[in-house]
């Protein structure tokens, strides 16, 4: 099915985190106003009454005029062209649950970095198999970014991928900003794995930074890493892609050395020697990687690419494995 956007579609926002926050900052700095369904009552009050979101990014102010914040999902969804997914990925099936309103009418973009857990499937796939969404009628915006910077106009790279352009630069086009600066694909399949990845790698590299590893070594990992990524990208989906560009290559870096990184800092809390179960407890984030590293693995047993970083996250997360004697068998793997 061919979807075109019009040049007057309407966007709304499902999600009230942090990127969630972010994205109907830039979205509502356009001029147009922004359905966003928030389903937690203290946000939602403080967002209609105060312009804010005083759980995420709290110094960001909201014209209320821009933004039409709403706990009915249908109704938030019924008045929208362009549906802009932005939960965390565990999250995604709850609050999609109350929706009565059909989505073949509309476009889907997700925002979201994660798999869909228990089902192993990224975001573009669950959308495309539950609702019976065409893959053109499905995009991705990702990084390489982080919302605290997008949100305080720190100059930031986004990438829109869709597999029509035209439909890509529409989407641009809402999203566009003084700071904001873009990347077009049309590599669905990889820029939405690559961004899955990353957040386990991440969690590689906070737990090497806690167990006491220093930048030499880092370098290395990270560098592996992304060939860990390459590797599986083309070994499970070949296709024409460059991932040295910014979408793969520097999405994976800015999560690896980002102070606001949750998935470095859960590495970092698992290598400073917190168990697992405290670790996440602490974290008052989701961190994509603790569930992509299962449903990567499950994934992985159909390819078989050999993955032994992503293999040395899933035994400290899952198996109990212990993270520094997991560390040293990897540096005798990496080149």
């Amino acid at each position: 099915m061919e979807y075109k956007i019009g040049t007057d579609a309407r966007c709304a926002v499902i999600g009230y985190g942090s990127w969630a926050t972010a994205i109907v900052g830039l979205l509502a700095a356009n001029g147009r106003r922004v359905g966003w369904y928030v389903r937690n009552p203290e946000v939602l009050e403080s967002l209609c009454s105060d312009g804010r979101n005083p759980r995420y990014l709290n110094d960001l102010e909201f014209d209320r005029n821009s933004i039409a914040p709403s706990s009915d999902l249908d109704a938030v969804v019924r008045d929208a062209d362009i549906v802009i997914l932005a939960t965390p990925s565990a999250y995604l099936k709850d609050f999609l649950a109350p929706l009565t309103v059909p989505l073949r009418d509309k476009f889907v973009v997700s925002a979201i970095k994660g798999i869909v857990p228990g089902d192993y499937q990224t975001v573009v796939e669950y959308i495309h198999d539950h609702y019976g969404l065409s893959y053109r009628q499905i995009g991705l915006v990702t990084g390489p970014s982080h919302a605290e910077e997008v949100s305080r106009g720190k100059l930031s790279y986004l990438t829109v991928v869709c597999a029509d352009p035209e439909n890509a630069q529409r989407i641009g086009e809402r999203f566009a900003g003084e700071n904001i600066c873009f990347s077009y694909s049309a590599d669905l399949y990889g820029v939405e794995y690559a961004a899955i990845l990353k957040n386990i790698y991440a969690l590689s590299v906070g737990i090497a930074v806690g167990l006491g590893y220093g930048d030499n070594f880092l370098a290395v990992l990270i560098a592996n890493a992304a060939g860990e990524m390459t590797r599986f990208l083309e070994e499970s989906y070949p296709d024409e892609r460059n991932t040295q560009v910014s979408a793969y290559l520097g999405d994976l870096l800015v999560t690896c050395y980002s102070t606001y990184s949750r998935n470095r800092r859960l590495g970092l809390l698992i290598g400073h020697g917190c168990t697992v179960k405290s670790a996440l407890n602490e974290m008052t984030m989701v961190a994509e990687g603790y569930f992509a590293a299962d449903c990567i693995r499950h994934i992985n047993f159909r390819h078989r690419v050999d993955m032994p970083i992503a293999d040395m996250v899933y035994r400290v997360l899952y198996e109990g494995a212990s993270a520094r004697r997991c560390m040293q068998e990897l540096t005798t793997k990496l080149i």
